[in-house]
């Protein structure tokens, strides 16, 4: 496997998504889950402000689309709501159980990918999105 560029900062996303679940799960003991995800939420909101400030970033582009925008503003929406169900889940049930459910967002991708933006969807594609629901299968139903 030649790991590129994107493929570092994919890898770097899924450790801390896992780092995510674990942390999640100890912070949300003893805490509304709406309340545990009120501070995620601005915890990443000052740590996001001061990379942008570090790298000198807060330009915005002098003829910025509306549509770009309402989509950020979509994913922030999404962003927001899994994180409320995600963390309620946490509360709910242990964190091994959880995050494997939570990564079936990587089927929905691939489907909705195919399906809004027509990507292309090839054999090694389906057998990828198989391979996740039964891994998913394995870990997280009796």
């Amino acid at each position: 496997m030649n790991v590129g560029g994107w493929q570092v900062f994919a890898l770097a996303s899924a450790f801390f998504a896992g780092l995510t679940a674990i942390l999640g799960k100890l912070g949300v003991e003893g805490l509304n889950s709406n309340l545990a995800t009120l501070i995620r939420t601005l915890v990443i909101l000052f740590v996001t402000a001061l990379i942008v400030t570090a790298r000198s970033e807060w330009q915005m582009p002098r003829n910025l689309a509306f549509r770009p925008v309402l989509f950020l503003v979509l994913s922030g929406v999404a962003t927001g709501l899994s994180w409320l169900f995600y963390y309620r889940a946490l509360q709910m049930a242990p964190a091994s159980l959880v995050a494997p459910v939570d990564k079936l967002s990587v089927v929905f991708a691939i489907a909705l990918g195919v399906l809004i933006l027509g990507e292309p969807l090839s054999a090694k594609l389906l057998l990828g999105g198989a391979l996740v629901v039964s891994g998913v299968l394995v870990l997280a139903w009796k």
